[in-house]
């Protein structure tokens, strides 16, 4: 079993008002120098077999399929290495 991660991000010109307001708070929490914070997604997914090129091209299926918006979303697909 193979397990691929895909990590949904934001495009950098789409505004992220969940970052923006974590970025405002960490000051009164006294954690001081932290200039902004972009908030994302993580997806695990789980395959049989091994995470060779073939699984790997179709985990970039379902991110373009399901996972991410293309219009406002980028993503990065990456195997997990086991422990």
């Amino acid at each position: 079993m193979a397990r691929v991660v895909v990590d949904v991000m934001l495009k950098p010109e789409i505004l992220d008002p969940q970052g923006q307001a974590i970025a405002r708070k960490l000051p009164q929490l006294g954690f001081e120098g932290v200039t902004a914070v972009r908030q994302g997604k993580r997806f695990e997914v789980e395959l049989d077999g091994p995470a060779d090129e073939a699984a790997v091209e179709r985990v970039r299926t379902i991110a373009d399929t399901l996972l991410a918006n293309p219009v406002i979303e980028t993503y990065e697909v990456r195997v997990l290495e086991d422990n």
